[in-house]
């Protein structure tokens, strides 16, 4: 009886421990999604500050001809002679200037459409979803390569191309939650306090509904680099000499036996960013 008695303060005193640590683990992000912050905050600093981070300028030869990773050179050269990791570090800002620009047209137009289709209904939501369903209905990249061709090569042009084709997703989700929040109690009272159909969208129904389209946010914003850096290797956007990722893969594809690292880097740079956006994502999704 004794030991039980002496024993039992150990236990709750190694349970009191044990939920402080707990407690501690879940209020730190996990190690991917700190990874994930840090790739996007080095590419962007990269788009931002380029001569911080480049050994060279992007244009002008180094060394003649190609040579593999070094000291001097960490990602190598190209066949020109040009620093490889210039190139990279430099391409990034016509890379994510085009992904902003593609994600905030599809941004901006989905939110409107889905706000509009969801909070008035009727003829209005079957008329918009249906031109929704028409673009989802066609291929992401069989989209965009045809408005291309209608508006030409450039960052952007091929970031408008995207950016359409991203629309869908944003408003089929927008609209989606408006409908879910505006049936909500809360926004119910506001219409019977005598609020307005505006005040009660834009002060309630809206600030309610746009959480998800945060993850969705970061999760085509992963999805526009790989598409622009596609549209790039079948050379629909920055034209050389100007650095792009897409470019750069699309200049080493005929050098893969030889000078792997040419189109390795830069690959490797959109897998991680592409993989960055995604775990980001997942966060923000997991949050709601």
């Amino acid at each position: 009886m004794t030991a039980a008695v002496e024993l039992a303060p150990t236990g709750t005193a190694s349970a009191r421990v044990a939920h402080r640590v707990e407690k501690r683990r879940r209020a730190l992000p996990p190690v991917t999604l700190v990874l994930a912050w840090a790739v996007i905050a080095i590419v962007f600093a990269w788009a931002v500050v380029p001569g911080w981070f480049a050994p060279a300028g992007p244009y002008d030869p180094v060394v003649t001809g190609l040579t593999g990773p070094s000291a001097a050179h960490p990602f190598g050269t190209d066949q020109v002679g040009r620093d490889q990791l210039a190139r990279i570090v430099f391409g990034a800002r016509e890379s994510l200037l085009g992904a902003g620009i593609a994600v905030g047209l599809g941004l901006s137009v989905g939110v409107v459409l889905g706000a509009v289709s969801g909070s008035i209904g009727g003829i209005v939501d079957t008329v918009i979803m249906r031109i929704v369903d028409v673009l989802l209905a066609v291929p992401g990249l069989l989209l965009a390569l045809t408005l291309v061709a209608l508006l030409g090569t450039g960052t952007i042009n091929t970031a408008i191309a995207v950016g359409i084709g991203s629309v869908a997703g944003f408003a089929r989700l927008v609209r989606s939650e408006v409908v879910t929040v505006r049936a909500s109690e809360y926004v119910e009272a506001a219409y019977g306090s005598g609020g307005s159909f505006f005040t009660v969208l834009f002060r309630h129904v809206l600030p309610n509904s746009l959480l998800p389209v945060l993850a969705l946010f970061a999760l085509q914003f992963g999805g526009a680099i790989l598409a622009l850096s596609t549209l790039g290797f079948l050379g629909y956007g920055v034209q050389p000499p100007d650095p792009e990722w897409g470019m750069i893969i699309a200049q080493g594809r005929n050098l893969l036996g030889a000078a792997p690292w040419v189109t390795a880097f830069p690959g490797l740079v959109i897998l991680f960013v592409v993989l960055a956006s995604n775990r980001i994502s997942q966060s923000l999704g997991v949050r709601r």
